[in-house]
């Protein structure tokens, strides 16, 4: 199946609940940007999917490998730079991982990071289609 998000938007700055049904979070803008920074924006949730895919790849190769780890903690951070060709953008990651693993092991679980389904997905092509007959509300 397919993964659905829906999102409502509020009135107040550019708060947005989003949900896929079953949980849900807040979206915003920052105060700089007139929003209310009362949640994540739009970069920090695509940045916060590729940072969960990472550390749970990391996860699950050491339990595939029976390899005893701690915390896995990733620091991602993003610069976005206009150039003539559209949008360049530059993702630093720093990934820590508690235990007591080999040079060579650590050195594998960083490279299946790298390897997460949203990292290749991130890298790989899109095709966005735009809906053209959305339904409008009722008026009540």
């Amino acid at each position: 199946m397919a993964t659905q998000i829906k999102i409502t938007n509020l009135p107040e700055g550019y708060q947005s609940i989003i949900t896929n049904g079953t949980h849900s979070i807040v979206g915003d803008e920052p105060v700089k940007s007139k929003g209310t920074d009362l949640g994540l924006s739009p970069s920090e949730l695509v940045l916060s999917g590729l940072a969960m895919c990472k550390v749970a790849t990391v996860r699950y190769i050491a339990r595939k490998n029976n390899w005893e780890i701690g915390n896995v903690i990733a620091e991602l951070s993003q610069e976005v730079k206009r150039e003539a060709k559209g949008l360049t953008t530059d993702v630093k990651v720093k990934i820590q991982i508690e235990g007591d693993l080999t040079a060579e092991q650590k050195t594998e679980l960083l490279k299946q990071a790298d390897n997460c389904y949203i990292h290749r997905q991130i890298l790989g092509e899109w095709n966005i289609e735009h809906a053209t007959d959305l339904v409008e509300a009722p008026l009540v």
